[in-house]
């Protein structure tokens, strides 16, 4: 097969320890680490949610943790789409995806390209959604 090429696909908003959990877990799995950073059209498409931090700069922090060999702006809702431009082989997300509609959706889409997804230990006690909902309740901006 040649490097194996992995993938963690995230917004990245507000970078907290869950998402350097991702990360670090991922690394050992796989030659070349790309991270996929969620354009904040897409993010806002998917989840409601515009993120704080613009993709640019989520794509330089991400870059500049020095974990991944590569970031990469994912620009639709397609991860078939992000596999045809990077070519990865395995796609990595929180367990927290695994058994519900949309990771037995990740899974089909990425079997009919040949791509593994693998689960690591979601993060439970901080994601970006409870930081916002913190920051929210002390009014800080």
């Amino acid at each position: 097969m040649g490097q194996v090429i992995g993938y963690v696909p995230g917004v990245y908003d507000l970078f907290h320890v869950g998402h350097l959990n991702a990360l670090r877990q991922a690394r050992p799995h796989c030659d070349i680490l790309v991270a996929g950073v969620v354009a904040d059209e897409v993010c806002l498409q998917t989840k409601g949610v515009q993120p704080t931090v613009p993709l640019v700069e989520r794509l330089e922090i991400v870059e500049a943790i020095g974990i991944v060999d590569r970031v990469y702006a994912e620009r639709t809702t397609s991860k078939t789409d992000s596999w045809r431009e990077i070519g990865f082989h395995r796609v990595f997300k929180g367990d927290d995806w695994k058994g519900t509609a949309k990771g037995d959706r990740l899974e089909a889409e990425m079997a009919a390209v040949g791509v593994e997804v693998v689960y690591f230990p979601y993060t439970i006690q901080t994601s970006s959604t409870a930081l916002r909902e913190a920051l929210g309740t002390r009014g800080v901006s």
